[in-house]
């Protein structure tokens, strides 16, 4: 997609595209083919970037045959997991491809004038993103890099992305319920928004951009809205204190009951969050004598289902609600 903006939205007409892969990989040569067809020279080529010395003479020769004028670092993994299930491997595959070759790339190109050194991040950076916090922290990198690079006069930006329409090896693993969680403040980016907001991030003159998809009306009808997301929208003061106010308020209710309704007001709470975690329009969809692992739950929806339910309740639930009691009845 980018690519393709370039040459026709920027007038590009020299392009070196470098993956792993090279021409070998899917859509490659037919991308070439029709960049070229767009009055471009395109060469494709078979680089890991995680490899500092084969990067080191790829930027060299580009230098030497016809002169870097700009960089898109937009390379990336994921390897997500809880904290505790991370390893040292996991955090390094991460960070080869995401934030050690932004360095090696800012370190190569020092001395060179380019209009352009633009790096793909992540809106997790900013945010935190459940389950993400060692692509969070190599995307911060990024961010940090940008900042650096500014303070030495280097051109330098850093693009926070959220979710794009068009599935990728990163996104493509996701199932209903994490792009549910993913897009709740905001729908996913198209081509053509993902286009305007790369010339958008670089008109800006600013280090780190967050270029998102952004739903201020889906945002102000959240329970709890992020801290860093407070200042968009007007919202009561009151939200600050949701848990404790959640809680009293289900307890006015139940005290207001008959005792033989208690028990279905608890149960239509359960099923109401477990459908908000898993994207369902309302608890009617769930099955509340279902085990959650049946239902589509993992151990990221499980500690985002605690939170809505400590929430809702007031009460300080444990992270292992789930796996201590198995069904929404329970």
């Amino acid at each position: 997609i980018l690519a393709r903006h370039l040459v026709t939205g920027h007038g590009v007409r020299h392009l070196v595209l470098a993956s792993r892969s090279g021409l070998a990989a899917s859509g490659a040569a037919e991308l070439a083919a029709e960049l070229e067809g767009l009055g471009a020279r395109v060469e494709v080529a078979a680089c890991d970037l995680a490899d500092a010395d084969s990067l080191r003479a790829l930027v060299t020769r580009i230098s030497g045959e016809h002169g870097l004028t700009g960089v898109v670092h937009a390379a990336g993994i994921v390897d997500d997991g809880l904290v505790e299930a991370l390893t040292p491997e996991r955090l390094a595959s991460v960070w080869a491809a995401k934030a050690r070759p932004a360095l090696v790339l800012d370190e190569l190109t020092a001395g060179l004038d380019l209009a352009v050194f633009a790096m793909y991040s992540s809106a997790s950076a900013t945010f935190g993103s459940p389950g993400q916090s060692n692509y969070a922290a190599a995307n911060a990198v990024l961010d940090a890099l940008a900042q650096r690079r500014l303070v030495h006069g280097l051109p330098g930006v850093a693009l926070g992305w959220g979710l794009w329409a068009q599935a990728s090896a990163i996104s493509g693993r996701l199932d209903a319920a994490d792009l549910a969680r993913v897009t709740r403040y905001g729908g996913a980016i198209s081509a053509e928004q993902g286009a305007a907001l790369f010339d958008a991030a670089l008109a800006t003159g600013q280090p780190q951009v967050l270029t998102i998809n952004l739903d201020l009306a889906k945002l102000r009808d959240q329970p709890e809205i992020p801290p860093l997301l407070r200042g968009l929208v007007r919202a009561p003061v009151r939200r600050a204190s949701a848990g404790a106010r959640g809680g009293a308020s289900l307890i006015e209710r139940l005290a207001a009951q008959p005792v033989a309704d208690r028990r279905r007001t608890l149960s239509d709470l359960v099923c109401a969050e477990v459908a908000a975690v898993l994207g369902h329009a309302s608890g009617d969809a769930i099955d509340a004598r279902r085990a959650f692992k049946e239902l589509g739950f993992d151990s990221l929806t499980a500690v985002e289902l605690r939170n809505r339910m400590n929430a809702a309740t007031g009460l300080r639930l444990p992270a292992t609600l789930i796996f201590d009691y198995p069904t929404p009845e329970a």
